[in-house]
């Protein structure tokens, strides 16, 4: 059933992953604010990855909502969707540490901790569907 506590957590890892890259920053220096979107420009590989994980998140997080007649698969999706976001954790850690001109001011963005989060959420929606699955197994078992 669409309408479980899992499909919520996962709706707002969706909506975090996909729609608050638009509004926070992810770092700022004295020149400009840079978002996730503004990446695209960058020539950098590396950079490029960065929204693409971060569109990939949201995906498959929304993805997940609508497998909830398959709950194995759901919890293998969400167990994939942390996987990324802790890669997309690691790639924005190690970007922000080796930022050109980081003597001058700059200061990390809010949106650096969207994957944060993301893991958080997806985690509980993981344990929800568990909880399903272990309710559904202890009906099916023989008495």
């Amino acid at each position: 059933m669409i309408q479980r506590i899992q499909s919520i957590y996962l709706l707002l890892a969706t909506l975090i992953s996909g729609g608050l890259i638009f509004i926070f920053n992810l770092w700022s220096s004295e020149e400009q604010k840079m978002y996730v979107m503004d990446l695209l420009k960058e020539d950098s590989i590396l950079l490029n990855g960065i929204s693409f994980l971060f569109l990939l998140s949201a995906i498959l997080s929304f993805v997940a909502i609508f497998l909830f007649k398959k709950r194995q698969l759901q919890f293998v999706v969400g167990r994939i969707s942390i996987l990324i976001n802790l890669l997309l954790l690691g790639v924005l850690i190690y970007v922000s540490l080796m930022l050109p001109g980081e003597m001058k001011i700059s200061e990390k963005g809010i949106g650096m901790f969207l994957p944060i989060l993301a893991i958080l959420l997806i985690v509980l929606a993981n344990k929800a569907i568990k909880k399903d699955e272990d309710l559904v197994k202890s009906v099916d078992r023989l008495r």
